[in-house]
């Protein structure tokens, strides 16, 4: 869809998880838009307003959409009200808009205490809406629209936040595991490696069934948002109804219903493996994943060139700790067997490497939630032409 045809083209954020900008920018390039810029745990693009609507139904990857109101430097209070009083707010909030600041951070910057910068800010909105609207009170009692606030050396950027909440719940994960992976991290370190629906894929440790479902989603085209609401489908002076209606219309018309892709999940609790499978059903691809209750030391299988992606145990209490080193050397004896298999592990565990046997070929370092981990790259063999 050509974005010139939309009229007027605004500017919108995509953050994130640091480290996999790469993969959220490719997604928004798919997705036809123009990159505006790429910074850390940030991409921003050009679209219309129906670009709103797309890219908070198929990206994969993105923790939230902002629509960026404007970007200034900052350093004292003053300048924080005046240039936050200074930008177009009438031209997005209506008058019974009701507005708050739902977050602020502030990184190596002047102004560093969120409270204030979210009073702030708050004030001079209104002061400019008083101005623009010539109301003295508003009620308050129309759309949401909540604005988000990052300060990053003395440069303040804000946007609102056509989301509401974050893009990593699908809906469909009502179970979690103890240390759940997010939907959006899965699914970025799935587009990091190069897995495609026709090659098998194995997580022996699925938990919840995260990296299953997110590669099912993918291998069926089925569009991450496409059974889930946004705050921006209320914003009907800024984006069409029918951008949302044509957006899921398109979700709709691509979903590949006949597809056949050989995804497993394995995890020693039973328990788990049934919340798995009920977490699978709510996302629509039960039948393309086998769940099954089985310990990593029986991993194996009979075809060659699949793929592993997945998220051991990294202990987070002494007495699981004390089990890791057998935990990898298993992982690493299962490894050896599968010879001719790629292997894509994320873990917090540091050691990972010495017990599984193996050097990665690349370790790339990924920030979950504040938690560092680590995503080892075990590339195996590319299968001879026929068998691709």
């Amino acid at each position: 869809m050509d974005t010139k045809e939309q009229g007027k083209l605004y500017t919108w954020i995509a953050p994130c998880h640091f480290g996999l900008e790469a993969v959220c920018k490719r997604e928004i390039t798919d997705l036809g838009y123009e990159i505006a810029s790429v910074e850390d745990g940030k991409v921003s693009f050009l679209a219309g307003p129906e670009g709103c609507a797309r890219a908070n139904i198929f990206l994969r990857t993105a923790e939230r959409v902002l629509l960026q109101v404007g970007s200034f430097e900052a350093r004292t209070w003053d300048e924080l009200f005046e240039a936050t009083r200074a930008l177009p707010w009438e031209e997005y909030l209506p008058p019974d808009a009701k507005f708050w600041v739902t977050k602020a951070n502030s990184v190596k910057s002047k102004l560093f205490s969120p409270s204030d910068i979210q009073s702030i800010m708050k004030k001079a909105i209104v002061e400019r809406m008083k101005a623009r609207y010539r109301m003295e009170w508003f009620p308050e009692t129309g759309a949401e629209f909540p604005i988000r606030v990052a300060v990053l050396k003395d440069r303040v950027t804000v946007g609102l936040d056509t989301s509401g909440q974050s893009l990593h719940k699908r809906g469909y994960r009502k179970l979690v595991s103890a240390a759940p992976i997010t939907e959006t991290l899965a699914a970025a370190l799935i587009m990091l490696t190069p897995w495609k629906r026709d090659r098998i894929l194995v997580d022996p440790f699925c938990g919840s069934g995260t990296f299953p479902i997110e590669a099912a989603l993918m291998a069926a085209d089925i569009a991450p948002g496409m059974d889930r609401e946004f705050t921006a489908e209320n914003w009907t002076e800024l984006i069409p109804k029918k951008a949302w209606y044509e957006a899921v219309t398109e979700a709709n018309d691509r979903i590949l219903m006949d597809v056949v892709t050989e995804i497993q999940g394995y995890d020693i609790d039973g328990d788990i493996v049934k919340a798995a499978r009920d977490n699978a059903r709510r996302a629509g691809v039960d039948h393309l994943i086998h769940f099954q209750q089985r310990p990593v030391e029986k991993l194996s299988h009979h075809n060659k060139y699949g793929f592993i992606i997945t998220n051991p145990p990294y202990g987070e209490r002494i007495e699981e700790k004390e089990a890791l080193p057998a935990l990898y050397r298993t992982i690493g004896e299962r490894l050896a067997l599968l010879d001719t298999w790629s292997a894509y592990i994320i873990t917090a565990y540091e050691d990972a490497e010495k017990y599984i046997g193996k050097k990665a070929e690349k370790n790339r370092k990924i920030y979950n939630g504040m938690m560092k981990t680590y995503f080892y790259q075990f590339p195996g063999p590319k299968p001879p032409k026929r068998q691709q």
